[in-house]
């Protein structure tokens, strides 16, 4: 088996909010895809390594399996993943480095399913939020191109085909314009945010998970 995904509860926690707890253990080299029937993937930890000499060990020989002490975490799972329904990542040279010579490992990434709400603004635009009372807070940020439809009228083909386009840390400008503060406008663009792909045709996706403002609620517009 490539993934192993085990649900571990579901609670509903208002009419808005519903979080389901999951863990995805892929071997390594092989995809390991994270989903949500409902609402958006929000990772909690993500390691690579070995903890059990049982996972990810058939048709492999026992010095490969046998050291149960290697593990490190694996950050940019959640930079990827984080606010997408659906996230699928080739394992193969995800981690940084190799916590362990020799021994055969593995992926294990624990994430959370919860609704939430989310703006994007294509490129060049302007999005523009205000509470009506209380400071804003914005989750998660993505700045690139996850999928070939958000953003696309009239783009040609060839600026919607790479769809594994990720900025580098977008949340932080992003939260040092905005959050705090009542009311923030942000550009949709490569002189705020790092391009990652040239020559695809970007969009700027931001997740507020409920209560988008502290404590009410936020008017998420975009100026065109």
């Amino acid at each position: 088996m490539v993934y192993l995904s085990v649900i571990l509860f579901t609670l509903l926690l208002n009419s808005r909010l519903l979080i389901s707890a999951e863990t995805v253990v892929t071997c390594d080299g092989f995809v390991q895809r994270l989903s949500c029937d409902s609402g958006v993937i929000r990772v909690d930890s993500s390691t690579f390594g070995r903890t059990n000499s049982n996972i990810c060990s058939v048709g492999r020989p026992q010095g490969q399996t046998v050291n149960t002490q290697c593990s490190m975490d694996v950050p940019v799972v959640s930079k990827r993943c984080d606010g997408l329904s659906v996230c699928e990542l080739n394992t193969q040279g995800l981690a940084a480095r190799d916590p362990c010579d020799g021994t055969y490992k593995y992926y294990t990434t624990n994430y959370i399913c919860i609704t939430a709400e989310k703006t994007v603004t294509c490129h060049g635009g302007y999005a523009y939020l205000k509470c009506e009372s209380g400071k804003i807070q914005i989750n998660t940020a993505h700045y690139g191109r996850t999928d070939k439809i958000t953003c696309s009228e009239g783009r040609p083909s060839s600026e919607l085909q790479n769809s594994n386009c990720y900025s580098p840390n977008a949340l932080a400008p992003v939260s040092k314009s905005c959050n705090g503060l009542e009311s923030c406008e942000l550009f949709a663009t490569q002189t705020v945010f790092t391009d990652p792909c040239v020559g695809t045709y970007k969009y700027l996706s931001l997740l507020f998970l409920p209560p988008i403002c502290t404590p009410f609620k936020c008017d998420l517009r975009k100026r065109k």
